[in-house]
């Protein structure tokens, strides 16, 4: 009885660790300076779980982060991509740049009230939001990051 107690309580933590490591993954992914794509599960899962809240806003993410909507037929959306790519860099381990292809997120955005693309959330670290839309040179990218999402 004893043993079987302790292997349960072994089995319990070993859960809970691979689910804390498994949580993290995609925020510790971008510790190389990568932007990281996102299906809208895992957009629920990492940035804000749009089914459950749906009225309130709660970032789950520990760090900054750029949210961009975008698509493979979108010319706007190719042209800011290597931007993203260099922010990704320039920022790493500051913060987590995401996207989101709509083609494959219908339902996201909807929920979100995604109509134009590229659409960007940026999200600081208190968890607030602000949305921009269209492309951005990357300077004015930096700007936004550095007193928005860093408040620096």
């Amino acid at each position: 009885m004893k043993s079987k107690l302790i292997f349960a309580m072994f089995l319990i933590v070993g859960l809970f660790t691979l689910t804390s490591s498994l949580c993290l993954a995609k925020d510790s992914k971008n510790n190389k300076g990568k932007v990281i794509e996102l299906t809208q599960e895992e957009f629920a899962q990492y940035v804000f779980d749009y089914k459950l809240t749906k009225k309130e806003w709660k970032y789950l993410g520990n760090k900054p982060a750029i949210v961009d909507f975008w698509a493979p037929w979108c010319g706007p959306c190719r042209k800011v991509a290597p931007i993203l790519d260099e922010l990704a860099v320039d920022y790493k381990n500051k913060i987590v740049i995401y996207k989101v292809n709509v083609d494959n997120a219908k339902e996201l955005s909807r929920a979100l009230g995604i109509r134009s693309i590229p659409t960007f959330l940026m999200i600081n670290k208190k968890g607030d939001v602000k949305t921009n839309v269209g492309v951005l040179p990357k300077e004015q990218f930096k700007a936004m990051i550095d007193t928005d999402l860093l408040g620096k």
